[in-house]
């Protein structure tokens, strides 16, 4: 796990000019890689790369980067893990491939040397961005993992190719850069910058299972490796039972976690008491006996501590389990550091408390396990409970619109008091049922998944947004809600909040539900067997409770996050006041101010909880501020 970054000019240049512009490069994403440095460079080319190492394989300097293959003809700067490299080693020993260095990233340039770069991504169980030098037919090519775990930026000017992991490694090298209005927008909706756009015009994210090639002549060519919507699209349901099923899942899982523990430093998971991070837990547990190592955060607000369930999970497991208290003044302290984490705008509040998780877990390991991906996998959101038995009712609903308008009228919070007496309400009866208003008003699926996922429901962006690529999806609403989000929603959001958060401390995550083999088989399950009466990621429950008896996580989803909607009408009011009427904010021109302004005030009045777009604004405002 690294940071790498680099430049391919149009023209040769100075071999130390090139490696200077290549040092500051990586020394603006320093904090991806403490444990050593590397630069490389082809001046005939006027080619540079960079890494900044974060040593988890082979701590020797035999694993430092950039490296070259045996034969020279490759050079690469990778960032990521080849979890599988032990057996990849083998397969090219049979071949007659020795490779003496004892690092992942050694097998991986034999492997492309041996067998075609094609040939080797098929065959890879990893994380990884790199970007792969050519010498012999003098091509840069960047390269991404299926999932989009880690990132990759690139830029093409004038000049030349620029890249790195993350957007501060491109501004090191290239003139000022301008703000996108149109990525603003698209953040503005919701609340990330969806790849390829990043919030720079010119420069672009690297999709998951994205190749983008260089020539020497100028020629650029971008394409796809692996498409996970093409994944969902193409799965043929497998004729199976729940019980078959769960099996299924669980010795995938345990085979995928006991696969990510090779490492050559401390190991340790996220556990925060749900069903995706207790799975992972439990299947370390049964790998690594003994050894199995859980952190989880705790809040002083019990409406969104888990740290109680968390420790009766870690000690019905039998794994060592440590708790970091976060006081809610401690936490409203590091809320306005939130925008200079990230290299753009970027509002998913549950940033704070993974920041805060990884902090605690650095402190111990270098690398965590998490159980991110299981709800768009298996089907955990509310929007997947919709898709899967609303939306199926909806043409039989009579006067649909006029019934979601009738609901919309009432505000949540309305709702909410309406509703306190009925036995088993939910905790927030009202955000549930104008969720579902948002599904019965609109035309289609794809309309509605847009609506439930936006921020805001006024236009307030001052400009338009970019339209996107229609992916090409499957027609079965829930298959199609899932494959949506994870061709979008997990790398833009999920995956970047975690990947800035960790690496922000230098801590590796390892995603064990987003190995491709787990993608294909959550893909091919039976749709009844995700989400059922009792509610969603069924076959993912089914799986845990193999191993830990249900009472220990079948509730209500807390979620990861903190009481942002509380804290905006308290300790974080006057912060965020001044925030949205400032000077950086206001002469950006990227905003309209008359909806934001009526929406603070709808909040502050405790009207409606306006929280979750006022955070777009303020995190965006924040961003702005930090680079005036």
């Amino acid at each position: 796990m690294c940071g790498i970054a680099g430049l391919f000019l149009r023209r040769p240049d100075d071999r130390a000019a090139l490696l200077a512009r290549a040092r500051a490069m990586g020394e603006a994403i320093a904090h991806r890689g403490p444990d050593g440095e590397g630069q490389w460079a082809d001046e005939e080319a006027g080619l540079a790369l960079a890494h900044r190492r974060l040593a988890i394989i082979d701590l020797s300097p035999g694993g430092a980067q950039p490296m070259l293959s045996a034969s020279g003809r490759y050079a690469i700067s990778y960032n990521g893990e080849l979890y599988n490299y032990v057996a990849l080693r083998n397969e090219l020993a049979a071949e007659g491939v020795v490779i003496d260095s004892a690092s992942d990233t050694a097998v991986l340039l034999e492997a492309i040397a041996a067998w075609g770069l094609e040939r080797a991504l098929a065959k890879l169980d990893a994380m990884f961005a790199f970007a792969l030098w050519d010498r012999a037919e003098r091509t840069l090519t960047l390269v991404r993992d299926h999932a989009g775990i880690k990132p990759l930026a690139w830029a093409a000017t004038a000049e030349g190719v620029f890249f790195g992991s993350e957007l501060g490694a491109v501004e090191a090298a290239t003139p000022p850069l301008e703000i996108d209005a149109g990525a603003v927008a698209a953040y503005l909706r919701l609340g990330c910058i969806p790849a390829p756009l990043t919030v720079f015009k010119g420069v672009r994210k690297l999709p998951p299972g994205g190749i983008v090639r260089f020539g020497m002549d100028g020629t650029v060519a971008e394409r796809r490796w692996y498409d996970i919507a093409a994944v969902a699209r193409d799965a043929r349901p497998l004729a199976i039972g729940a019980e078959e099923a769960a099996a299924r899942v669980d010795a995938l899982l345990e085979e995928s976690v006991r696969t990510q523990l090779v490492a050559d430093v401390g190991v340790g998971a996220f556990l925060s008491g749900g069903v995706d991070s207790s799975s992972v837990v439990a299947a370390m547990a049964r790998v690594a006996p003994g050894a199995a190592h859980a952190f989880t955060i705790g809040f002083d607000d019990p409406a969104y501590d888990e740290s109680a369930a968390a420790a009766a999970i870690a000690e019905r497991l039998g794994v060592r389990h440590t708790i970091l208290r976060a006081t809610g003044a401690e936490a409203v302290a590091l809320a306005p550091e939130l925008p200079r984490l990230s290299d753009e705008p970027f509002a998913d509040s549950s940033q704070l408390p993974t920041l805060l998780l990884s902090r605690l877990t650095r402190g111990h390991v270098t690398v965590a396990l998490s159980g991110d991906g299981g709800d768009e996998l298996f089907g955990g959101y509310r929007r997947h409970r919709l898709a899967a038995g609303l939306w199926a009712k909806a043409d039989r609903i009579p006067f649909r619109t006029t019934l979601a308008r009738l609901v919309s009228a009432v505000p949540p919070r309305g709702w909410d008091r309406a509703l306190a007496w009925l036995p088993g309400a939910p905790r927030r009866p009202g955000e549930t049922l104008h969720k579902t208003a948002l599904v019965l008003a609109s035309p289609d699926l794809d309309a509605a998944y847009a609506r439930l996922i936006s921020a805001w429901e006024e236009e307030v962006a001052a400009g338009p947004e970019p339209s996107r690529a229609v992916l090409d999806l499957p027609d079965e609403p829930l298959a199609r809600m899932r494959a949506q989000d994870a061709a979008t929603y997990m790398h833009d959001d999920v995956l970047t909040k975690v990947d800035r958060a960790s690496m922000s401390v230098a801590l590796e995550v390892r995603v064990p539900m987003l190995s491709p083999a787990m993608i294909a088989l959550a893909f091919s399950l039976p749709h009844g067997l995700l989400v059922r009466g009792d509610g969603g990621k069924a076959v993912l429950r089914d799986a845990l409770a193999r191993h830990l008896p249900r009472p220990f996580f079948e509730r209500e989803k807390t979620g990861f996050s903190f009481p942002v909607g509380a804290w905006l009408r308290g300790p974080l009011r006057e912060w965020a006041g001044d925030l949205l009427a400032s000077p950086a904010l206001r002469h950006s021109a990227l905003v309209r101010e008359a909806p934001i302004r009526a929406a603070w005030e709808e909040h502050q009045a405790g009207r409606r909880d306006r929280a979750p777009a006022l955070w777009t604004v303020l995190m965006l405002a924040g961003w702005l501020e930090a680079r005036a």
